[in-house]
């Protein structure tokens, strides 16, 4: 997998891209405000556009980091096939949809991970603003470490990541709360109802509906959840202070990460606080933004 200095052409798609989305968030507060809805915090959104283009910035690092990974596993695959089939776009598809779910249940459940996406989970509004706040740190958590098994079978690294080019991109519009229900596609698709739920940091909906575009893995393996019918959906970290400094956001659980790594007593403490659960180690437990104990109890 390599990277090529940008062309024209890419330079004019990536810049319509950005206006299209732009303009979406721009509508989407827009009507918000019509429906006299409390969708934006405009303080929260200006610090979530800075850590993407925070993100957008560290992208190019990123890769050279997963280059030769990606092409190792490539060069070794185990199968050569028409890439192009309707089977092949089909399995690439039902694939990565399932090492996102696992990814994704990983990115909750180990710290190393959660640094990075604690970020995505940090805003207090869920709206289109929401969506573009990624940690920018993700191929230093391992995320791409999920989906190499994709490039060993035989797919190619660029396939992948236009694959899940259009899982991020589907995702990008169910970040939002002006969403009515879907009906019989509540079944299978991963839409804004669900996702809402997995972004909520009610005690009932914590680590719920990892999926992608399909919410299919969610009611396979466990995780799926509706939304509860008694009280309202809150967003934002659990025990965290909001803040609106674009680098504390991306970098915050990284720095409180490795104080807890450094007040560990022990081996088996020091393994806690990077790889156990976020908010389960003893190390953590002290501090004023850790989970509170019925949260960690509610995650297990």
């Amino acid at each position: 997998m390599l990277t090529y200095p940008p062309s024209p052409l890419g330079l004019q798609m990536s810049a319509i891209a950005l206006a299209t989305a732009l303009g979406l968030m721009a509508l989407e507060y827009g009507l918000g405000r019509l429906a006299h809805r409390d969708t934006h915090d405009l303080s929260e959104s200006a610090a979530s556009l800075g850590v993407a283009t925070g993100h957008s910035l560290v992208r190019s690092v990123e890769a050279v980091i997963v280059a030769a990974p990606f092409a190792f596993a490539y060069g070794h695959r185990l199968l050569d096939f028409d890439q192009t089939s309707a089977l092949a776009l089909l399995g690439l598809f039902l694939g990565t949809e399932f090492f996102y779910y696992w990814h994704h249940r990983a990115a909750h459940r180990i710290r190393w991970m959660w640094a990075t996406h604690s970020v995505h989970h940090s805003a207090t509004r869920l709206n289109l603003t929401a969506a573009v706040r990624l940690g920018w740190t993700g191929n230093i958590s391992g995320n791409f470490l999920f989906f190499l098994p994709l490039a060993w079978i035989g797919f190619h690294p660029f396939a992948i990541i236009a694959m899940l080019g259009v899982n991020l991109l589907y995702q990008f519009f169910i970040h939002t709360e002006l969403s009515p229900g879907l009906g019989p596609l509540e079944w299978v698709l991963n839409t804004p109802a669900h996702h809402r739920v997995h972004h909520a940091s009610n005690a009932e909906c914590l680590d719920k509906n990892y999926g992608g575009v399909l919410i299919i893995f969610d009611r396979l393996f466990g995780s799926f959840a509706e939304a509860p019918s008694d009280q309202p959906l809150r967003y934002g970290l659990v025990g965290g202070a909001p803040t609106f400094n674009p680098v504390r956001i991306a970098l915050g659980e990284w720095a409180a990460m490795f104080h807890d790594l450094r007040a560990a007593a022990s081996w088996s403490e020091r393994f806690r606080a990077l790889f156990a659960p976020p908010g389960s180690s003893q190390a953590q437990m002290p501090r004023e933004n850790a989970l509170s104990v019925s949260a960690i109890l509610a995650r297990e």
